[in-house]
């Protein structure tokens, strides 16, 4: 976990400096809007300054944080170090029971394919999307319901 916070911190700090450069470079390759005496100086920074892209990587940096903060505070709250975080441990040292999956199950891909459908319906035409969710729904009660019925009943 600790690895884990630092490469969070680091890549914050990357986005944090990769978007004072983009802004730089945008003020500078605009610097006929810097040298123009008809503008105010707020007018200036505003029409220097290409709003979307320094926004966007100023707030990749801040969820990058946020992830950051969050796993440290996890890890300070565990207490000590996870098996996959001590490089002397063997597999079986973590959790072996992580969830039961189905490898023969046909569900996961039925489930894609609606929403496939659903999403294509929402691009190219409407009337695409209620198929889309009638197959979802038909998908995702056989996902869970598939222990209930057939070779693999409980």
């Amino acid at each position: 976990m600790r690895t884990n916070t630092g490469l969070w911190w680091l890549l914050t700090g990357f986005f944090l400096l990769v978007a004072v450069i983009y802004t730089g470079w945008n003020m500078i390759a605009h610097w006929e809007t810097f040298a123009s005496p008809d503008l105010t100086w707020w007018e200036t920074f505003t029409l220097s300054i290409e709003w979307v892209g320094s926004i966007a990587l100023l707030f990749t940096a801040l969820m990058g944080a946020l992830i950051a903060f969050y796993i440290g505070r996890v890890h300070k709250a565990q207490q000590g170090e996870l098996p996959e975080d001590i490089l002397t441990a063997d597999i079986d040292d973590g959790d072996p029971e992580i969830g039961e999956f189905s490898p023969w199950s046909w569900w996961p891909i039925v489930l894609a394919f609606s929403a496939a459908i659903a999403i294509l319906g929402l691009a190219v035409g409407t009337w695409m999307f209620p198929i889309g969710m009638a197959i979802f729904v038909v998908a995702i009660v056989g996902w869970v319901y598939e222990y209930y019925r057939g070779y693999f009943a409980r």
